[in-house]
């Protein structure tokens, strides 16, 4: 970016600035697009407003995009967490239906290693 050493920071009136623009600069910012610093020069908006933005504003951003990769992980383990809980859920309806029709359809309509888990289920519950 070609800015000049020393150039002052051109004051803007906070009316002229959008309320759009505001939180788009705040946005890149929290998404880690670019730092404050660089938002500063590139905007040509000095700091402290982009951190008073930041302040009055932070309500009004939008969620992250980026995610660091701890939270990531987070959030994939939760997810796979949930999965399984859902997936034992509707095992043990589906062992429920065979025992009530007397009908064994995971064996046939399942895939063979989720016909296999259902099996030692039903093992385990009749013992």
């Amino acid at each position: 970016m070609d800015i000049p050493e020393n150039q002052a920071c051109r004051k803007r009136n906070g009316k002229e600035t959008s309320f759009e623009f505001k939180i788009s600069v705040i946005a890149e910012i929290a998404n880690g697009q670019i730092s404050a610093n660089f938002a500063s020069k590139k905007y040509n908006i000095s700091r402290s407003t982009i951190s008073y933005w930041q302040k009055k504003l932070s309500n009004y951003t939008v969620e992250k995009k980026y995610k660091s990769k701890e939270d990531e992980i987070k959030a994939l383990k939760a997810k796979i967490y949930d999965l399984e809980g859902i997936k034992d859920f509707q095992q043990d309806i589906i062992i429920e239906f065979e025992r009530v029709t007397g009908k064994e359809l995971s064996k046939k309509f399942l895939p063979e290693k989720l016909a296999n888990e259902i099996q030692r289920k039903k093992k385990k519950l009749k013992d």
